[in-house]
């Protein structure tokens, strides 16, 4: 008769651990970014300085620099967090960044894209 009240813990404690990691895993789901690729040789000065300019537009943020990597290796592909922004947001990023010949790509993805 012991065993009860364990299973019943145990049952609460994976009913619990499965609802925390589900919400973390929408919330994660809903998340959408712009990966920005610069063309070789783009110093990392106007890697930042397109970083900052374009980061102005409404609903957009720079993702934060990772830190503990040398800066040219955290810079080498600038993300920028799009999730409450609207087409005309992402309009005015496209026209920010086409503004510098140094941009070779954006690419708009769901932050749980594996690509």
């Amino acid at each position: 008769m012991r065993i009860l009240p364990r299973v019943v813990v145990a049952v609460v404690a994976l009913c619990l651990l499965g609802v925390t990691g589900c919400a973390q895993f929408d919330k994660a789901l809903g998340q959408e970014q712009a990966l920005v690729s610069f063309k070789d040789g783009t110093p990392v000065s106007v890697r930042l300085q397109i970083r900052a300019a374009c980061a102005k537009v409404p609903d957009i943020s720079a993702a934060p620099i990772p830190s503990g990597v040398p800066l040219s290796s955290a810079v080498d592909e600038i993300v920028f967090q799009v999730t409450n922004a609207s087409d005309a947001d992402i309009a005015r990023l496209s026209e920010c960044l086409a503004k510098y010949p140094s941009v070779q790509n954006i690419d708009l993805q769901d932050e749980s894209d594996d690509s």
